[in-house]
């Protein structure tokens, strides 16, 4: 009797993936059997067309790319950051723990607390951005096509009102859906990935997104909240002193301090544009938030206005003076000698 081979489960992985992933394919198997009597389409039709299928689910338009993939979630993921978060800051990390990302994400959560009791002991009426304040990990390559979907892709408005409006109460699918796959403006769609594909490494965040890369997310432009998640991390870039070990000691400990040692500020980005590190701590500097900048600015502008004012008034007034002075000399010419006299009598 020959002997047995064993099967390792490592060969049977990929097998059963590819069939639990090729599942929805069945549906096109099947409604492409019933219509063996058509002319077979060319390899080019097979790759590029889209696939007629009558039924989709409501929350799940055709897509470019397969949406149960993890580069896909990602995909989705970043571009909804970048487009709730006007403000980032990019940082370069190399092999850090998790002990440390634990301790560093501690005491920024820390320090952004503080910024919020702060900003509410003033007085000031303003969310509580702290919990919404995050630093994470971020795939480089996905992250730089998400960029590009959202500075680049613009969907038509007569692109995004032919959605589907023929919904089955029963099966919650669409009833009548557009087969022109152009008529799809969302983020894995073939519109959205045939426009940003000539721009590929155009985007001028292209060269900074190089080696492992951590974003930290803020959900609202405060330089306040700026200034304080630059002070745990880099204070000795920005110029920034350091937190004291009495008015912070977690942030002296040896786990924060290595994992400090191992990141590096690249860049900003706030409200579509992108900041060095100067341009940052600039931002950073601002005193009282965008309320302190806003108050600066009507400052500035009403110093214009009076400046002007006085511009124009001294223009009137030295005309005025030149004119009275020259109708005095006039009057004086024109008198005569006897008029003369008696004034000097």
């Amino acid at each position: 009797m020959p002997p047995r081979m064993r099967v390792s489960s490592g060969r049977l992985a990929q097998p059963v993936r590819r069939q639990r992933l090729c599942l929805y394919e069945m549906a096109i198997a099947a409604r492409y059997a019933s219509t063996a009597t058509t002319p077979a389409a060319s390899h080019e039709q097979m790759t590029r067309s889209h696939v007629p299928i009558a039924h989709y689910p409501s929350s799940q338009p055709p897509s470019y790319r397969r949406p149960e993939y993890r580069r896909s979630q990602l995909l989705r993921q970043y571009t909804s950051m970048i487009r709730t978060a006007p403000l980032m800051v990019f940082l370069q990390h190399d092999n850090l723990q998790s002990v440390e990302w634990t301790a560093i994400r501690r005491e920024l959560s820390h320090a952004m607390r503080k910024v919020d009791e702060k900003i509410t002991s003033e007085g000031r009426a303003a969310p509580a951005l702290a919990p919404h304040i995050k630093v994470q990990i971020v795939q480089t390559r996905i992250f730089e096509v998400a960029l590009r979907i959202v500075e680049y892709f613009r969907p038509s408005n007569t692109a995004a009102a032919a959605t589907p409006d023929a919904v089955d109460p029963v099966t919650q699918t669409s009833a009548e859906i557009p087969l022109d796959p152009s008529l799809f403006t969302h983020d894995l769609s073939r519109a959205a990935h045939d426009a940003v594909l000539d721009h590929k490494g155009q985007h001028e965040m292209a060269p900074l997104l190089v080696g492992p890369t951590a974003v930290l997310t803020i959900p609202q432009v405060s330089p306040e909240h700026l200034k304080a998640a630059l002070t745990i991390l880099a204070p000795k870039v920005v110029g920034l002193p350091a937190p004291t070990r009495k008015a912070n000691p977690g942030w002296h400990e040896i786990p924060v301090q290595n994992g400090l040692s191992k990141l590096s500020l690249i860049a900003a980005r706030m409200d579509g544009q992108v900041m060095d590190v100067e341009q940052s701590k600039w931002v950073s500097s601002i005193e009282g938030g965008m309320d302190g900048l806003r108050s600066q600015l009507v400052t500035a502008l009403q110093s214009i206005g009076s400046s002007i004012t006085n511009t124009l008034e001294g223009a009137g007034k030295s005309l005025y003076f030149t004119l009275e002075s020259r109708r005095s000399v006039l009057e004086e010419e024109q008198k005569g000698p006897e008029e003369k006299k008696d004034e000097s009598a």
